[in-house]
């Protein structure tokens, strides 16, 4: 469980809030809009109105007690990085800040932000990859190089063991774990069998794993 502030109850910063609440973590919300800060108190254990792009609110705040600052303002880019220079040179003990832009996202690790985020391209791109094949069930990225794929698998896969296969060596790729039906299963064993009504949770360089769809998606 952290302490957790989070600047800014747009969209983003509504889910945002939400699902770290369901996981335990004790959260500080802050908008201008008292009506953006209502649906969220059930959530939180403090919601305060006000301007975080003024030092005297963020001083009330006691920004260097929260283990994470999130700062979320949407479409003001000149407030969200007045923030979040701010918070950090009050202490802030780790910010994270949503961008919209590269440009955007330059400026704000120039000005305290210790990671940014960016909802709108991560769904983007996490919608594509799922869309452009038919055997796609779900893709999380890990890092700019490597993501995680559930995938069918190829038809050659099926009835053979990961001993038989051999994928690390044979594809550079790593099998992390299966899905039968609400069940899932990580970790397996060297002498699991691929069933062809599993999904495979494989980890791999995003540039290896095209080889690995085109065969899945050729069948």
């Amino acid at each position: 469980m952290k302490s957790i502030l989070i600047i800014g109850m747009g969209r983003f910063g509504q889910h945002l809030c939400r699902n770290l609440a369901e996981l335990g973590n004790q959260i500080m919300i802050v908008d201008e809009d008292e009506n953006a800060l209502d649906d969220m108190l059930p959530y939180v254990v403090s919601a305060k109105i006000g301007d975080c792009t003024k030092e005297s609110i963020l001083k009330t705040l006691g920004v260097s007690n929260f283990d994470i600052v999130f700062v979320c303002i949407g479409n003001n880019f000149q407030g969200s990085l007045e923030a979040t220079s701010l918070v950090k040179e009050l202490g802030a003990k780790y910010v994270v800040s949503k961008a919209d832009r590269d440009i955007h996202a330059k400026f704000l690790l120039k000005n305290g932000a210790d990671e940014v985020i960016y909802p709108d391209r991560d769904i983007a791109v996490k919608t594509a990859v799922r869309h452009s094949s038919k055997h796609i069930f779900d893709y999380i990225e890990l890092t700019s190089d490597y993501s995680i794929y559930e995938i069918s698998p190829p038809a050659k896969w099926i009835g053979k063991s990961l001993r038989q296969l051999d994928l690390r060596n044979n594809h550079n790729i790593h099998i992390i774990g299966y899905k039968s039906g609400e069940m899932t299963k990580l970790t397996p064993n060297a002498e699991y069998v691929i069933n062809s009504n599993e999904h495979l949770l494989i980890v791999a360089e995003d540039e290896k794993i095209k080889d690995v769809l085109t065969e899945v998606d050729s069948w």
